[in-house]
């Protein structure tokens, strides 16, 4: 059975997510479809991006991925279908699907302008259901993408800042990209990068500070430290985070998006 993932900042206290799943079904009644998540912060992009791009590699070949996160609705911006070695991208030309795609091998990306694809009446608030959620039923049926409009290259997509931390010799500055629903800051620095830096290192030892707050080591769990203290882990993402054990680490340190965390490697006397 075919598999359509849905992300978006909808919510579920309106009929809005439902709608979409009406659309779907009834172009293919064989879809499972997946609720990724409906609770993205409203307009953020970022949050939405990250969210897709750990969550596309856990779900089978041919997942077909709905994502709109789109406060650009109505305007001149481009709706765009993807389709990856393994998987297929359906959303805005905003951003919101640029981490997932560009750790794929993008086969072919082409702009929805097919509009017998779409539903008859396009509002120019929800896009979702009208162009997004049918164009999805229909690759989850078979439709080849070069059904729904002319081909562009990957080049012309709107970009996010790579989902990665800024490397020195001595010195890492990560940027906290999200704030989950516990208060966890997520940055933008990797394990496997991370990882790199140290054994390239001459001495591994090293100290980073954010906000006042300075760490010289790593956890592997939130309980391994007592509760209310601070922390830095890599998490399910594999992304360094600030924490706090049972606790909110952005209202306790004051953090923000778009802080940054630095790495500074330590002086052997």
């Amino acid at each position: 059975m075919p598999i359509i993932a849905l992300l978006t900042d909808f919510g579920v206290q309106d009929i809005y997510v439902g709608v979409m799943k009406g659309v779907i079904w009834k172009i293919c009644p064989d879809a499972q479809i997946a609720d990724l998540t409906h609770e993205i912060l409203p307009q953020d992009i970022t949050a939405g991006a990250l969210a897709l791009w750990g969550a596309f590699s856990f779900f089978p070949q041919g997942t077909v991925f709905c994502a709109v996160v789109d406060p650009g609705v109505g305007t001149k911006r481009r709706a765009i279908a993807v389709q990856t070695r393994y998987h297929f991208f359906v959303g805005p030309d905003n951003g919101l699907l640029w981490w997932a795609i560009s750790e794929n091998d993008v086969i072919k990306v082409v702009e929805l302008k097919n509009s017998s694809y779409f539903l008859p009446n396009i509002s120019s608030t929800f896009h979702g259901r009208d162009i997004f959620a049918p164009v999805s039923a229909y690759i989850a049926k078979g439709t080849s993408i070069d059904e729904f409009g002319p081909e562009i290259s990957v080049d012309e997509l709107v970009k996010l800042p790579p989902l990665r931390a800024s490397f020195g010799s001595q010195t890492v500055v990560a940027q906290v990209i999200h704030i989950d629903r516990f208060g966890n800051a997520i940055t933008n620095l990797r394990r496997k990068d991370f990882e790199a830096w140290l054994r390239d290192a001459v001495c591994h030892q090293w100290f980073a500070t954010i906000k006042g707050k300075s760490f010289e080591s790593l956890n592997r769990s939130y309980a391994e430290v007592s509760e209310g203290e601070t922390l830095l882990l890599f998490n399910s993402y594999d992304l360094l985070e600030i924490a706090v054990n049972r606790g909110n680490a952005a209202q306790l340190l004051g953090i923000h998006k778009g802080d940054q965390l630095e790495v500074r490697k330590k002086e052997v006397k």
